[in-house]
This record gives C-alpha cells, sequence and structure tokens, in this order.
C-alpha cells in the first residue's frame, strides 16, 4: 500500500503541477468574480452583477475538465508497476515483447 501511494505522490507532484496551478488560477478567478458582484458590483448594476455570477458559474466545470485532461506527455499507462508478473500479464495482453 505504501509503495502505490509513493508512485500517486509522485507522479501527482511531477505530472499534474501544471494543471493544479491552471485549477486553482481558475477556480480563484470564480470566487474573486463571485465575491466581488455579490459585494460592490451589484450597488452600481445589477445586471453587470449577475452576469458575473453566471460566468463565475461556468468556471468550476471547465476547471474540473481542465485539472482532470491528459496531456501528451502523461505516459502512466505504459509505466512498469513493480511487480514482474503483474507488467508480464499486462504485456501479454497488449502483446508487447520487452526484453528484462
Amino acid at each position: 500500500m505504501g509503495a502505490v501511494l509513493r508512485l500517486f505522490w509522485f507522479y501527482a507532484g511531477c505530472m499534474y503541477a501544471r494543471r493544479r496551478h491552471v485549477y486553482f488560477v481558475m477556480m480563484g478567478t470564480c470566487l474573486v468574480l463571485f465575491v466581488s458582484a455579490c459585494a460592490f458590483v451589484r450597488l452600481w448594476s445589477v445586471p453587470v452583477a449577475v452576469g458575473m455570477c453566471v460566468v463565475a458559474m461556468v468556471i468550476p466545470p471547465l476547471a474540473a475538465i481542465v485539472a482532470n485532461r491528459r496531456g501528451p506527455d502523461d505516459r502512466w499507462w505504459d509505466d512498469d508497476s513493480g511487480d514482474p508478473q503483474s507488467d508480464a500479464w499486462w504485456d501479454e495482453l497488449d502483446g508487447k515483447r520487452r526484453r528484462r
């Protein structure tokens, strides 16, 4: 179990750093839009505040899509798991012959 967690944190640190940053920027933008619309923009223009809330409502699903998108450099499915029997089994299923 510990090896799985270490592997997860290794990938979480390397592969997902850029996407994690983009996600937090998008969610921060969402919060700023929502809070500013409710706090002070509504005092000048209610339609603009409603528009800002609508834009803020659309950002979280887009942020989730961006955070879960797999990039061209994400090759986690090709990596060895560390268990030789499991790797041999998957190689046989995939039709691969690796030299060990």
